[in-house]
């Protein structure tokens, strides 16, 4: 039968188990949990991304914790430490995401259901890049993930710039699995000159007008054009679902309108 008590440290985990229809083995969420919407009003909030309420956990007697990224190694390490059972996830790439979301279904006894869903994905993957063959002129994407740092070139977010039709400015950082490692200067986007702008600052709100009038940014085309777009990094930057059911989709309308 798998687990039955499962806490879920991030969101990708929790939106998959409701598609899955097994949310009843939820028992706790993070707080930043979005998808579904429902998910939040009926289940426990335990962590944020890094840190977690430790005592609130081990209360709830999880028989397994799930999470995603080194980041949370170190909340990883406190609730092993407890005794409890956790598997972090650290999926980047489109295929790693779509691979870990199979483990999740096996893990909780819906191999089947799972596959069906990821194959409906793929199936759309194999569509887009279709379309993208007949596409004389791609236009360059400058994905901002923060601000101060700039962090761009997240694999997963460049991969979907390119499956939606785009051409991501900084795809050469997307093999970089640190976001320390993805940091690049103003400069290095003014030396891009991007046709197309798309912020998305994990946690916190685009600052529009730190955009606009960021004084080395002033002879690109986005700013010319006026192509500057924000994307709730619950739909992009959430490496699960999410990114195949809103996300990519929303990359296409963007992109499409170029």
């Amino acid at each position: 039968m798998g687990p039955e008590r499962i806490i879920c440290l991030t969101e990708e985990p929790t939106e998959m188990l409701y598609l899955l229809g097994e949310e009843e083995r939820i028992i706790g969420i993070s707080v930043y949990t979005e998808r579904p919407p429902k998910a939040k009003e009926e289940k426990t909030k335990v962590s944020a991304f890094i840190s977690g309420n430790l005592k609130k956990i081990t209360s709830l007697e999880p028989d397994l914790v799930i999470g995603f990224s080194d980041i949370q190694s170190q909340l990883a390490k406190d609730l092993i430490e407890r005794g409890l059972n956790v598997i972090i996830f650290n999926q980047r790439s489109i295929s790693e995401i779509l691979s870990n979301m199979q483990i999740l279904g096996n893990l909780v006894g819906q191999t089947d259901k799972a596959k069906t869903l990821i194959d409906g994905w793929k199936k759309n993957i194999t569509e887009w890049k279709k379309e993208n063959e007949s596409k004389t002129k791609k236009p360059k994407v400058f994905f901002q993930e923060w601000d101060e740092p700039i962090i761009t070139g997240i694999q997963w977010v460049s991969e979907a710039i390119e499956l939606a039709g785009g051409e991501d400015c900084f795809s050469h950082l997307k093999d970089k699995k640190l976001a320390k490692d993805r940091i690049i200067t103003a400069e290095a986007v003014k030396e891009a000159n991007p046709d197309i702008y798309m912020g998305s600052w994990c946690g916190k709100a685009m600052d529009w007008d730190w955009v606009r009038n960021k004084p080395e940014w002033q002879s690109t085309g986005f700013i010319k054009s006026n192509r500057i777009f924000e994307l709730d990094p619950s739909i992009i930057l959430q490496p699960g679902p999410a990114l195949f059911l809103e996300g990519i989709p929303k990359l296409r309308e963007i992109l499409l309108s170029f």
